[in-house]
């Protein structure tokens, strides 16, 4: 039995966030030098394309007929 249902979407924006939290951190630990604005386009990006996944993700669950994990009871 599933706690929640799996979301593709948000596990893409994590991924990039957590990218985002990496290069900033090897940049605050002298690994490299990361200029202050590498952080717009792996945020935004990375939230363009779990927004593209998640409207993907809906797409298919709509057709395949399962809407939640639980048949859609509450």
């Amino acid at each position: 039995m599933l706690r929640h249902e799996f979301q593709p979407g948000r596990l893409v924006a994590g991924l990039f966030l957590t990218a985002t939290a990496a290069v900033y951190a090897g940049d605050a630990g002298g690994l490299w030098d990361a200029p202050w604005f590498a952080v717009v386009p792996l945020v935004v990006g990375g939230l363009c394309l779990a927004g593209a996944t998640a409207v993907l993700t809906r797409g298919i669950r709509r057709r395949g007929g399962t809407e939640g994990a639980e048949g859609g009871q509450r």
